[in-house]
């Protein structure tokens, strides 16, 4: 880096350069920000998580503009990690880029080799199959072996993170075979829970158990109707919030609230939001 105050001419004129350059000024002790100056690796993941969501959110809107900016935002992420992994002399964002290439190359075979895969079916197998070797190579927690569990990242999601271990778990035979006995665990929970709520003394940590217990069986049965419990859920939460809305929006037009309306005539507005138009 050149010493001297930066300026928008000194800086590359290539994107990708620039973005890098743009980046280490920003992290650079003497002409750089204070508050990307004080970031580590900790501070900035939450930032990395909620910009992947927002890619995921311009992708839903089908917002092109905003998916331009929003997977902007993401490679910053990356830029940022790269940079703060340089100045430790860990690795560098070319590291990066050459090491995620070469993965790309070696778990497509059928494209880069002479192996033949002719369905999107069959290449999730050699996928997965690929992953488990490379799982193996690193070793795991059962005695120098790779668990059947490793590698799936605790920072996912809740919901998405039990999907990923159940199927992790089914690839090795640990999963009912079809779905009645999967919709007999989520009664069984649910019997669970209710128990807890109508004890004489409710103990939140046991409610808050059989209902981690009733949401895992349901991520279950999510899987095995081939439902992405995320996308799932999301397009649930989306219809609610039209509905309630609708509900906000037909109070308006009397001059009220929803908390000067009664729950049944709420209910009655709700059921009108679920009448096709």
């Amino acid at each position: 880096m050149t010493s001297g105050k930066p300026t928008p001419d000194s800086l590359p004129k290539e994107p990708l350069p620039r973005l890098l350059a743009v980046m280490a000024w920003l992290r650079d002790r003497e002409h750089g920000c204070p508050w990307d100056i004080d970031q580590t690796f900790r501070t900035i993941a939450p930032y990395t998580i909620e910009e992947a969501y927002e890619v995921a959110d311009a992708i839903e809107r089908d917002d092109m503009a905003a998916l331009k900016e929003e997977l902007g935002d993401l490679l910053l992420q990356v830029v940022y990690h790269s940079q703060i992994a340089s100045e430790a002399r860990a690795f560098g964002f070319e590291d990066v880029a050459a090491a995620i290439a070469e993965k790309m190359v070696d778990r497509h075979p059928h494209v880069f080799g002479d192996m033949d895969i002719r369905t999107a079916d069959a290449q999730t197998v050699s996928w997965e199959a690929r992953k488990a070797a490379e799982r193996a190579a690193k070793g795991g927690a059962i005695e120098g072996a790779a668990g059947a569990l490793d590698g799936v990242a605790r920072a996912l999601p809740a919901l998405m993170r039990a999907e990923k271990i159940q199927k992790r778990a089914a690839r090795v035979g640990f999963d009912w075979p079809t779905i009645a006995p999967v919709i007999d665990k989520i009664e069984e929970e649910l019997k669970e829970l209710r128990a807890e709520l109508v004890a004489g003394k409710v103990e939140q940590a046991k409610v808050a158990d059989e209902l981690g217990d009733v949401l895992f069986a349901v991520a279950n049965l999510a899987r095995h109707c081939k439902v992405d419990p995320e996308v799932a859920l999301r397009a649930t939460n989306d219809k609610f919030e039209k509905r309630f809305r609708h509900i906000e929006r037909r109070l308006a037009e009397s001059g009220r609230k929803p908390s000067d309306a009664s729950l049944e005539e709420m209910e009655a507005l709700w059921q009108e939001a679920k009448t096709p138009a």
